[in-house]
């Protein structure tokens, strides 16, 4: 398996991975598939700043894992949320570990000292998967989001990326790392 960052003809196979999550799941709050367009307008506004990595098995992508800005205000510029979606055919086969492992890598180069994941319930497994890495539940929002015909929790896990000092120096945009 290959790891590496996105790039502009790789929009079309990223987004058929998360049509699935849209069309079938509550695991997204996106309630109706983005276009083309609107996926890799997303995709523009995050890459250069944070990273947005793929996971490739036999020159196919399988996965995918970006992080991107937790809130706007300038006190929470070191703290990160990360996405993680992998293939159906690939479920439970190290594919979210190892994009999550390149995910950190980088974001702890940049600067960045804690990575946030939300989410949605039920989902037994990504919260397993998120607990064994490291993370730890700091918090659930109630019934926050409506989807598929019921409400539904966020469930908020946090890691700390590196250990916190008093004098962090700002990230660096992730298309700024050697």
């Amino acid at each position: 398996m290959i790891i590496r960052p996105i790039l502009p003809e790789d929009v079309p196979a990223t987004l058929e991975i998360y049509k699935y999550y849209v069309e079938n799941t509550s695991v997204t709050f996106d309630i109706e598939v983005p276009s083309l367009k609107e996926f890799l307008d997303k995709i523009e506004a995050i890459r250069h700043q944070f990273p947005w990595l793929l996971c490739l098995h036999d020159n196919k992508i399988i996965g995918y894992a970006h992080a991107s800005k937790h809130r706007i205000k300038s006190a929470y510029k070191w703290s990160v949320e990360s996405t993680v979606y992998v293939a159906q055919d690939f479920h439970r086969k190290g594919v979210a570990s190892l994009l999550y492992e390149s995910l950190f890598d980088s974001l702890r180069r940049q600067g960045f000292y804690n990575v946030y994941a939300g989410i949605s319930l039920p989902n037994d497994s990504s919260e397993a998967f998120h607990k064994s890495i490291g993370f730890e539940l700091v918090g659930t929002y109630i019934k926050i989001g409506y989807k598929q015909g019921e409400w539904h929790d966020v469930r908020w896990f946090q890691l700390a990326l590196s250990e916190h000092n008093d004098d962090p120096k700002d990230p660096i945009f992730f298309n700024e790392l050697k």
